[in-house]
């Protein structure tokens, strides 16, 4: 798998690439200081698989960084880290079209759990224990974890009074 990491601090783009090698140790990791750079390859690098994009770049803002790579290249999954963990930016980028949203001052192992979901495809719907592991970590977001329903496998798991919905999407996880 080809990733791309945009981030303009060389010391966040090292330890990332120590990340992925942990998890993905085949992966092809390229790395991107602004936005200029990550659209050249974009353009240049048809197989890229991930983008992991900083929102706060020198040359550009990462929202029409982002707006601009689900537009252009829609089969790129891309992954917001950043240092932004306000609400508004996190609907925001999801809203954009990014896949997941990791704030970079979240723990290792967040970081960690969070990239093994985007490399396994999503939680799946028969995964109670790691469902209930995610809503604990997005409950920064507002995510109230309704155990009752997240047991029973009910579609919609939050609480009633939960700021951040988060619904079981049925999946074949035999195929992945």
């Amino acid at each position: 798998m080809k990733i791309l990491v945009v981030d303009d601090h060389e010391l966040i783009r090292e330890a990332l690439r120590g990340v992925l090698k942990e998890l993905k140790r085949d992966a092809i990791i390229l790395e991107a200081a602004d936005s200029r750079q990550a659209m050249q390859f974009v353009s240049e690098q048809a197989d890229i698989g991930l983008i992991l994009l900083d929102l706060n770049l020198p040359d550009r803002d990462g929202f029409s960084v982002l707006s601009e790579l689900c537009e252009r290249r829609p089969a790129i999954s891309v992954v917001v880290l950043s240092a932004r963990q306000d609400r508004d930016s996190v609907v925001k980028a999801l809203d954009l079209g990014a896949l997941g949203f990791i704030p970079k001052s979240g723990q290792r192992e967040v970081m960690l759990s969070a990239l093994q979901l985007v490399f396994a495809g999503g939680i799946g719907e028969n995964a109670a224990p790691v469902r209930a592991a995610v809503c604990r970590d997005a409950a920064w977001l507002g995510v109230e974890l309704d155990i009752t329903a997240n047991d029973a496998g009910d579609q919609l798991i939050t609480t009633k009074t939960s700021r951040t919905a988060a619904w079981v999407v049925p999946t074949d996880e035999e195929l992945v």
